[in-house]
C-alpha cells in the first residue's frame, strides 16, 4: 500500500502529550533514530521548535483541510509562531526558502507557559516635584481581570512637593538588581548566581555517614536545585551520569566525578534509575517524549524519578509511558530551597513504585533529612501543590505587611526584629524578611516557580470544585511581580509588586 504522504506535504502532527502541532514530511537527519515500531511512520519537521520526530501516519491530518479548527483551538504563542512559519512555508513551498534546519536535535517541542515579555517606554519626570509609576495589569484570569480593561495602562502621579524623604521612599529598590527600576521595570538585571563549590562537602552531609548504592544513576538538569542534589549525590559516593540543556554546567560535575550523556535518552541507556529536575510541567514531558528523550530506553531494567515540581495529571501521564515500556516510575517532590538542596536537608515527597523508593533511599539520604512514601502516583504532587499554596499564600502576606510597614514610616529592620520573638518566627518569614530589607532577592526559589506552583494549585482546586480565594490572590501578585522581570530572582521578590 503506498505512503498517503509524501515529502514535502504539510501537515498537523500529534506526538504523546502534546497537541497537534503544524509541520513537514521531511527526510530524516542523520542521527534521528528510527522508531522500532513497525506501524507506517514518518519523519516530521516541526515549524517553531525546529525539532523533527517520527509520527505514525495514524497521527497525521492534512494542514490545509484542519487548519481552521485547531487554530482555534489553540491559543499560545509558540503555537502562532509555528503556524506563521509553515503558513509563510505553504507560499514559499518549492522555493529555497522551504530549507529545513536539523542543528537544534532537543528543543522543547512546544513552550506554552513562555510569555513574551513587553517592554513599557521609560517614563521621565514631568518636574521636579513628581515621580511617575508605570502600573500595568494583565487580564490572564481572576476577577480583577473583569474589572480592568485588558492590558490597561494607568500612569500613578505621586507628588513630593520637594518632600526628599517622600521621594526617598521610592528610592531603595532602585539599588538593588533593577537599576532605575520604577522606570524600566522590564529591563531589570538577571540576578547572578554564584559558583558552587562542589569539592566542599557540609557538615550535614557529613555527620549522614551514607552507604552509598552501587546502582549508577542519571541527573537530567543541572539547575538551581538540580546542581546542589548531584553535588550531594557525588560527595557520598554515588556513581552519577549528568546531562544539561546547556552542556557548559556539566563540565565541573565532570572534573568532579561525573559522567556526561549527550542526550537525555543517553542517559537513561547507562543508568539504571534516572532523575529529572527541570523548569516544568511541559519542561518534563518534554523530557519524555521529545526527540533524543527518555522515552525509548526507559525499558524494563529502566527507574525514573520525576523530581520536577508538577500537576499529578502530568505525572500520571509520564508514568503511564515510563510503565508501558516496562520501566519503573516514582515521583519525588522536593521542599526546600537552593541552600536546602546544597546542605542536603531537602524534604522528599515521594509516590509510585515502592520498590523504586526502596532503591532510592541513600540517594534522598545524601538529598535530604527525610523522605515520604505516600502511595499512588499523584498524591506527591498534590501534598507539594498544598505546602506551595501555602508558602505562596504566607510570602505575599510579608510582602505586604513590610510594605505597609515601610509606607507608615516604620523602619522594616525594626519589624523583622519585633516578629523574630513572635510565634510568626520561622525561617522562610525570617530569611525573605532579610532579603526584603537588602533588596537584593538572590535566587534562592525563583518567583517564576513559585508562581507556577500557585497556578498549578488553582488548577488542582478547579478540579476538586475548591475555592481558593487567597491562592488567586497570591497568583495575582507573583504573576505582576513575573511581568515587571522578576521572575528569575527570588521570590521574596513579589515584595515590588506589593510596594509599587
Amino acid at each position: 500500500m503506498p505512503d498517503v504522504y509524501k515529502i514535502g506535504d504539510l501537515v498537523w502532527a500529534k506526538m504523546k502529550g502534546f497537541p497537534p502541532w503544524p509541520g513537514r514530511v521531511s527526510n530524516p537527519p542523520k542521527d534521528l533514530k528510527r522508531p522500532a515500531s513497525k506501524k507506517a511512520s514518518h519523519c516530521i519537521y516541526f515549524f517553531g521548535s525546529e525539532n523533527y520526530g517520527w509520527i505514525e501516519e495514524s497521527n497525521l491530518k492534512p494542514y490545509e483541510q484542519y487548519k481552521e479548527a485547531l487554530i482555534r483551538a489553540n491559543k499560545s504563542n509558540a503555537f502562532k509562531d509555528a503556524v506563521e512559519a509553515i503558513e509563510k512555508c505553504a507560499q514559499n513551498k518549492g522555493d529555497e526558502t522551504n530549507k529545513e534546519d536539523s542543528d537544534s536535535v532537543f528543543d522543547r517541542l512546544i513552550d506554552s507557559d513562555n510569555e513574551k515579555k513587553t517592554k513599557p517606554k521609560s517614563h521621565k519626570k514631568e518636574n521636579a516635584g513628581k515621580i511617575i509609576v508605570k502600573r500595568e495589569y494583565g487580564s490572564s484570569g481572576g476577577s480583577a481581570a473583569k474589572r480592568i480593561k485588558k492590558d490597561k495602562k494607568e500612569d500613578l502621579e505621586v507628588t513630593t512637593n520637594g518632600d526628599d524623604h517622600l521621594a526617598s521612599s521610592f528610592s531603595p529598590l532602585r539599588k538593588g538588581p533593577g537599576s532605575n527600576l520604577l522606570d524600566r521595570p522590564a529591563n531589570v538585571t538577571r540576578p547572578e548566581t554564584p559558583p558552587l563549590d562542589l569539592e566542599s562537602v557540609s557538615q550535614t552531609l557529613k555527620e549522614k555517614n551514607i552507604l552509598p548504592s552501587t546502582l549508577k544513576f542519571g541527573f537530567l538538569g543541572l539547575g538551581i536545585m538540580g546542581s546542589g542534589i548531584v553535588k550531594n549525590l557525588l560527595n557520598s559516593g554515588h556513581s552519577v551520569i549528568v546531562w544539561n540543556r546547556t552542556p557548559d554546567k556539566c563540565r565541573d560535575f565532570v572534573k568532579a566525578g561525573a559522567e556526561e550523556g549527550l542526550t537525555p535518552g543517553d542517559v537513561v541507556q547507562a543508568a539504571d534509575i534516572t532523575f529529572s529536575c527541570v523548569a516544568d510541567p511541559q519542561a518534563a514531558k518534554d523530557m519524555v517524549f521529545g526527540n533524543c528523550g527518555v522515552l525509548p530506553e526507559a525499558g524494563p531494567s529502566k527507574g525514573y524519578v520525576e523530581m520536577t515540581g508538577i500537576d499529578a495529571e502530568t505525572s500520571q501521564d509520564i508514568a503511564e509511558a515510563i510503565t508501558g515500556k516496562g520501566g519503573r516510575y516514582l515521583e519525588a517532590q522536593v521542599q526546600g530551597s537552593k541552600t536546602q538542596a546544597e546542605e542536603g536537608t531537602l524534604v522528599i515527597l515521594a509516590a509510585g513504585d515502592r520498590s523504586l523508593f526502596d532503591e532510592c533511599q541513600s540517594c534522598f539520604e545524601a538529598m535530604g533529612k527525610n523522605s515520604f512514601y505516600l502511595g499512588e502516583v499523584g498524591n506527591a504532587s498534590k501534598m507539594n501543590l498544598v505546602l506551595q499554596l501555602m508558602a505562596g499564600v504566607t510570602l505575599a502576606g510579608l510582602a505586604e505587611g513590610m510594605a505597609l510597614a515601610d509606607r507608615a514610616g516604620l523602619q522594616q529592620k525594626d519589624v523583622l526584629e519585633v516578629m523574630e520573638l513572635t510565634s510568626l518566627a520561622c525561617p522562610t518569614i525570617l530569611d525573605k524578611g532579610k532579603a526584603i530589607i537588602d533588596a537584593s532577592f538572590p535566587t534562592h526559589l525563583p518567583l517564576q516557580h513559585l508562581q507556577k506552583d500557585l497556578k498549578l494549585s488553582l488548577s488542582l482546586g478547579d478540579q476538586l470544585e475548591q475555592p481558593l480565594p487567597l491562592t488567586a490572590s497570591a497568583n495575582e501578585v507573583f504573576k505582576h511581580a513575573k511581568r515587571l522581570g522578576y521572575g528569575e530572582h527570588d521570590a521574596s521578590a513579589v515584595y515590588i509588586r506589593a510596594r509599587f
